[in-house]
């Protein structure tokens, strides 16, 4: 950590420790001010979201009273974010996954490719009904909201080289204004839908278990967390990262398509698991996996809500903040009407509407806090939503979402 004086300001600068032992804090802080505030855990908002938006307001507010400013490192964001999803993988078996399969399409097809469809259409009519070039509202539709900073920062000098000035701003501030929106509105809505549905708490799996996932969940509720087996566990999550990554750049040589960096991860976890099913190997510990999943996702969260520059949100003007709600609003209508009926009325189609609401207003974090949320709201964990959500909104959607945005913003930059 080092302090410096920028224009007569103090900028204090963290360290990866200071920065990660910030959000170890913060997340804890989250946690108690969802049980000293019950509002706040009633309507399933993440602890992640409440303590690093709660940072971000304050650098925010110390910043324009010309007080202090904050850098943050985040070099361990990544890591985490890849031990999450790599531990993610490792929870997913085949047999889940094949009884996932309807939902499986509905979803990529709907709640993805559709989606990222719409949401530029929406974004080009509602720009130029307000006046503003029609590519600015393609970087406030499925650039920034479906895509996050990430696409904004790639696609906005692209649209720039076109003759589009300001596109890098407005999508950046787009997505920043989109991740802490789906942070807020995910959990309640998905709470919403059980209470107006009055939706059973109970997943497809509890109705389809056999008498083998019988005996898996009986191991289960046996199992106990130990040093030896979170560092076992520890470990071959590691294992699977460093393949899932030799994997992911084999392919970018071969292919040129650039896999999200925990993809390749996410991906051999999920192979492993379902041959050490099939030929046992290694004697997992889903306790421990669990565990180590929620303290990298609460430190990833938290580190990416910190780093959020909520004053950039001042370079929104107002024909941009009047297309940020339509599309707020199309994306919540959607959830309702539609999609909670095409994916069955029931408690697993509420946590995905959940998650559904975290990736395409903000990012792929906020779809799986968001729908862990609800999850311990109710007490009861959705399988297929954590294995359909991530991969379709975080991976598979950019089969149709990039060439959508290439399309869009070609088209209308002329």
């Amino acid at each position: 950590m080092s302090f410096e004086t920028v224009n007569n300001i103090l900028s204090l600068k963290f360290d990866f420790l200071a920065t990660v032992t910030t959000a170890a804090v913060l997340l804890i802080l989250g946690n108690w001010a969802r049980r000293v505030f019950p509002v706040l855990e009633k309507y399933c908002i993440p602890a992640a979201v409440i303590g690093g938006v709660a940072f971000s307001m304050l650098a925010w507010g110390l910043k324009e009273a010309n007080i202090v400013t904050f850098k943050v490192d985040n070099m361990l964001q990544t890591p985490a974010q890849l031990v999450f999803f790599t531990s993610i993988g490792l929870g997913a078996s085949l047999g889940m996954l094949m009884r996932g399969g309807k939902l499986f399409v509905i979803y990529l097809a709907v709640a993805c490719w559709l989606i990222a469809i719409l949401q530029n259409v929406i974004g080009v009519a509602a720009a130029m009904a307000t006046g503003i070039h029609p590519v600015l509202g393609v970087m406030a539709g499925a650039v920034s909201l479906e895509g996050g900073p990430g696409n904004a920062a790639a696609f906005g000098p692209m649209a720039e080289k076109l003759g589009v000035q300001g596109a890098t701003v407005v999508g950046i501030a787009s997505a920043t204004y989109g991740i802490i929106v789906s942070g807020f509105i995910g959990g309640p809505l998905a709470k919403w839908l059980i209470d107006r549905n009055k939706v059973a708490i109970v997943t497809d799996e509890d109705k389809e278990l056999t008498a083998l996932q019988a005996s898996l969940d009986a191991e289960k509720s046996e199992d106990s967390i130990t040093s030896g087996k979170v560092m076992g566990m520890f470990a071959l999550i590691l294992v699977m990262m460093t393949i899932g990554g030799l994997v992911a750049a084999k392919i970018k040589a071969i292919t040129g398509f650039d896999l999200p960096s925990y993809v390749g991860g996410m991906f051999m976890a999920i192979l492993f698991r379902n041959i050490n099913d099939v030929r046992p190997m290694i004697k997992l510990s889903q306790k421990s996996i669990d565990l180590i999943g929620d303290i990298s996702l609460g430190l990833f969260l938290t580190m990416a809500m910190m780093s959020l520059r909520i004053w950039e949100l001042y370079n929104l003007a107002l024909p941009l903040i009047i297309i940020l709600v339509i599309q707020t609003v199309f994306v919540i209508a959607f959830c309702i009407f539609p999609l909670f009926r095409l994916l069955g009325r029931n408690y697993d189609a509420a946590v995905m509407c959940a998650g559904m609401i975290g990736h395409n207003l903000g990012v792929a974090a906020n779809a799986v806090a968001n729908m862990d949320a609800v999850c311990r709201r109710y007490g009861i964990v959705s399988p297929k939503a954590f294995i359909i959500v991530p991969l379709c909104g975080a991976v598979l959607v950019d089969i149709v979402g990039i060439p959508n945005i290439v399309w869009f913003i070609n088209q209308f930059a002329k």
